[in-house]
Parts: C-alpha cells; sequence; structure tokens
C-alpha cells in the first residue's frame, strides 16, 4: 500500500517485511539502510552468536551539543506471523489485512526511533542519543541482556514497548521465571498390558492440577502454556511435556510461585510412579522506578510537552527496560499507542506514529534540562 510520508512508508515497508524472532537480519538491513542514508554511522555488536538470532544488536550514535545521552530503544523482531503481512488503512487505523499479526509491536516504535534520527538532520539534538535497535526481545529479552553495558555512553534509557495508550509510563515490570518439565514413564500397549506401562501424560495432569493458576493477586500470574506428549491413544505415554511460567512485582514472590510449579510436578511424578526432569531459567527480572527518578520525571514532563497526560503504570509484561535496569542503566516504558499486539486485531491509529514522534523529540529536550 502507499502511504502518505517517510515515517509511514517506512512503518509499512518494516511490517510488511517479517522478522519473527530470530530472523531479524532483513529489517535489521532496512533500519541499518535508513539510518546510514541520513550519514549516521551503525554498528552491529556481537548479540547474534549470543542469542541464536541472525542479526545482533543495532547501535547508532547522534552526537549532541551536550557531552550526556539518552538511549532510546526499540526492538526488531516480533511473534511469529500466520501469512503474509499486507498492511492497509482504514478509517485512520493501520492493520493487517490478513489473519496475521501486524507487527507494530515494535515496528511502530523502530520506524518512530528512525524518523526522529531524520528530523534531527544534519543539526546536533541538545543532548546525544543513542538509538538501540535489539533482537530476540519476544523471546527472554536475547538482544538487550547480550548487549555490552560498557558499549553505551548513556546514563538512562527510554523503551517504546508497552502496547497502551500514549501517556502511560510502566514505573514497574516483573520478575519472569519459565518452568519447562519432562516426565518420563514407561510405554505399554494400552489394549494389552496397560499395567506395565506409566503414563507421563497421567504426571503431567496430576502436576498441573496440583498447581495454582490464573491470576494469583495482584502483582502475580502464573500459567501452563503447552503440555505435550504420548505417540498414539493406544499407547501409555512414555514422555510428556509442560512449559510453564511464573511472574510479579515481586522478586521473591515470583520465585515462590516457581518453586511451587516445580513441588507440582514432583508430586504427580510420585503419583505417577513416573520420573521428572525440571528446570526453571529466569528470563529477567523485574523492576520498580519511583516517580521522581530521573527517566519517569523526564518522561512525565516530555508526553506534557506533546500535549498527553502521564499515568504512571505497573505492567505483567516484560520489556527491554527490564534487562537495562538490571545492568544498572536506569530505565522507564512507555506506551506506545498501539493496540492487541500479538494478535490478528493488532493496529494502531495512524495518528499515533506522528505524536510518539513528538513524544521522542520532546523527550530528548526534556533530557538536557534535567
Amino acid at each position: 500500500m502507499s502511504a502518505p510520508d517517510p515515517l509511514h512508508q517506512r512503518f509499512v515497508a518494516l511490517c510488511e517485511t517479517p522478522s519473527p524472532t530470530g530472523s531479524e537480519r532483513a529489517v535489521a538491513e532496512l533500519v541499518r539502510a535508513d539510518l546510514e542514508a541520513l550519514g549516521l554511522p551503525v554498528d552491529e555488536d556481537s548479540a547474534a552468536a549470543k542469542t541464536g538470532c541472525d542479526s545482533g544488536n543495532l547501535i547508532c550514535r547522534i552526537e549532541g551539543s551536550a557531552s550526556k545521552s539518552v538511549l532510546l530503544c526499540a526492538h526488531l523482531d516480533t511473534v511469529p506471523e500466520a501469512g503474509k503481512i499486507e498492511v492497509e488503512l482504514l478509517d485512520g487505523v493501520y492493520r493487517s489485512r490478513g489473519t496475521t499479526i501486524l507487527g507494530a509491536d515494535n515496528k511502530a516504535a523502530v520506524a518512530v526511533l528512525v524518523e526522529v534520527a531524520r528530523r534531527f538532520g544534519g543539526s546536533r539534538p541538545p543532548v546525544g542519543v543513542e538509538l538501540v535497535f535489539t533482537v530476540g526481545e519476544e523471546d527472554g529479552l536475547r538482544g538487550a541482556k547480550a548487549l555490552d553495558r560498557e558499549a553505551l555512553r548513556s546514563e538512562l534509557g527510554f523503551v517504546f514497548d508497552h502496547a497502551a495508550p500514549i501517556g502511560d509510563v510502566v514505573i514497574a515490570a516483573p520478575t519472569y521465571h519459565r518452568v519447562t518439565a519432562d516426565f518420563l514413564g514407561r510405554e505399554a500397549h494400552a489394549g494389552v498390558c496397560p499395567e506395565e506401562g506409566r503414563s507421563a501424560v497421567q504426571a503431567a495432569a496430576l502436576a498441573v492440577g496440583e498447581m495454582e493458576l490464573g491470576r494469583l493477586d495482584e502483582e502475580t500470574t502464573a500459567n501452563v502454556g503447552v503440555i505435550a506428549g504420548g505417540t498414539a491413544a493406544n499407547v501409555v505415554p512414555g514422555r510428556c511435556r509442560i512449559d510453564a511460567e511464573a511472574r510479579s512485582l515481586g522478586e521473591a514472590r515470583a520465585g515462590a510461585v516457581a518453586t511451587a510449579m516445580v513441588e507440582a510436578c514432583n508430586w504427580g511424578a510420585g503419583r505417577a510412579e513416573c520420573d521428572v526432569d525440571v528446570e526453571v531459567s529466569t528470563y529477567f527480572r523485574g523492576y520498580r522506578l519511583k516517580t521522581a527518578e530521573r527517566p519517569v520525571a523526564i518522561a512525565t514532563a516530555a508526553l506534557g510537552r506533546a500535549g498527553f497526560s502521564a499515568t504512571a503504570v505497573t505492567s505483567g509484561g516484560g520489556s527491554d527496560a527490564n534487562a537495562f535496569n538490571a545492568t544498572g542503566l536506569s530505565c522507564v516504558n512507555l506506551g506506545n499507542g498501539t493496540f492487541a499486539n500479538h494478535t490478528p486485531e493488532e493496529n494502531v491509529p495512524a495518528a499515533n506514529l506522528d505524536s510518539m514522534v513528538r513524544v521522542v523529540e520532546a523527550i530528548v529536550a526534556e533530557a538536557a534540562a534535567c
């Protein structure tokens, strides 16, 4: 489809270029080409070797009038698409024409950051700007976690990856643990000698039934997302696997829920006379920021300058801000005006792209004054 100006053309082109986690190279090259056409240097780090992605993170620095700098971040990858992405603009809103994602998560932010770089042109912004485009965000913030903190000059940052109205400022995000359990039983003919078998599916079912799932409290959730095992209806299943998660704004609470899941898996395996191997992986740590902290204060002032009211919120989702805060780089995640991410209903009003450009420009201006 045709779009009316460079920002919108870039957004459409980015969305229509597939980049599921691990396959970000094509989109990374589009972003690199746009930035280099502006005369800006672009570095690619070594994250590809650490993350299994086919591209590293991209870092583009714009020298400012002041020595201090701010980090502005968006991620290049998307969740898997269910088919070819074709973008359409209906009643002022960008959507996917088909039954797959749009890719506005996070390509709306990618397009906005490149547009901000274009608007700076040959002039120096009031502070230095580090544009960081990460890979592997949708699967455990892999790119941001692999980024060398020492390679960054900024002491504070802003991530634009919260699918919510413009104005939301995420001051707290959760710690996330992934729990994977492999149950091992014994196969047997289900009709001839089932008593000789040990059902791994039964063990997994008992374990899941013992778990407390859903919203456990205001800050905590737990879920079993995948259960898979067995080979045929007439075979007592010898193997079964479950993939689960525990997340909470309280790090200790997240750990306690993950531990309870492990205990449930061991209990279920014991009841079904099976073995189980359970692995707990910490995908990211949570963060909490006070409203007076610099990134929050700057974002609040910038939103006001751009004509929006700031609302401090907490989120059950993680973002690259989690990874940066874990390294000591104070960072906040902001609502970017996209909606229904990860679904075929994903959309972004066209006007929100222009509004987010104003917000980012205001952030740079406020960072110079703060």
